[in-house]
């Protein structure tokens, strides 16, 4: 593939992405909006503290999104380590989320409901590049690519002949007929040699 076929297929994975992680977003901001006028209205909790428990409701959602939807295909081992890694990347956002509404509100007094609406969604914003950066970089991390060693051996080959103590099977003789490889681009196991078929000699 040449660099620019590979460069659009890089920014068509991100574009695709960034779609993903919107719509997972927009969700979240219904979730945070929508319980932000609910605590405001009905309950006596101050204007940030409303905010900020609105925001970690909808960072739980936001979790399970981006987990099973958003970066499905990301690794998927260290789950400890991947929501620890969450948790504090979201508390930085809504740090920076609510950093915004208080400054709006006891900064320069802008508590109306339409006002406090408003630098809510502005801190939402704000927080919401910063996530997706974080996110992709350290939280859901991409799996690496798969290099084929000389000699057309997956890497994988490796790890299982070094496990097993199976011998490799880089000396085998390619006429012993094609190979069928057993699973998919990043999971695939061992080599499967198919057998040759010999043809029947002909009787005269």
């Amino acid at each position: 593939m040449s660099e620019r076929g590979a460069l659009r297929a890089r920014l068509e994975l991100l574009a695709r992405e960034i779609a993903k992680f919107g719509v997972v977003g927009g969700v979240g901001l219904v979730v945070n909006i929508g319980a932000s006028n609910l605590l405001w209205r009905y309950t006596d909790i101050p204007t940030v503290r409303a905010g900020l428990l609105a925001t970690l409701i909808a960072v739980f959602g936001n979790y399970l999104g981006f987990r099973y939807w958003t970066y499905r295909d990301r690794d998927k081992s260290g789950r400890t380590r991947e929501l620890t890694l969450f948790l504090l990347f979201s508390a930085v956002g809504a740090v920076i989320e609510s950093g915004v509404l208080y400054t709006a509100t006891y900064g320069f007094g802008w508590n109306s409901p339409v006002q406090s609406n408003v630098f809510k969604i502005i801190g939402i914003g704000i927080a919401t590049m910063f996530r997706f950066w974080s996110y992709r970089t350290w939280v859901f991390k991409a799996l690496p690519e798969a290099r084929p060693r000389p000699g057309g051996a997956h890497p994988a080959d490796a790890a299982s002949d070094a496990t097993s103590g199976a011998p490799a099977d880089a000396d085998a003789d390619p006429s012993d007929g094609p190979v069928r490889v057993a699973g998919g681009f990043l999971e695939q196991r061992r080599a499967e040699r198919l057998p040759r078929v010999e043809a029947d000699p002909v009787r005269r």
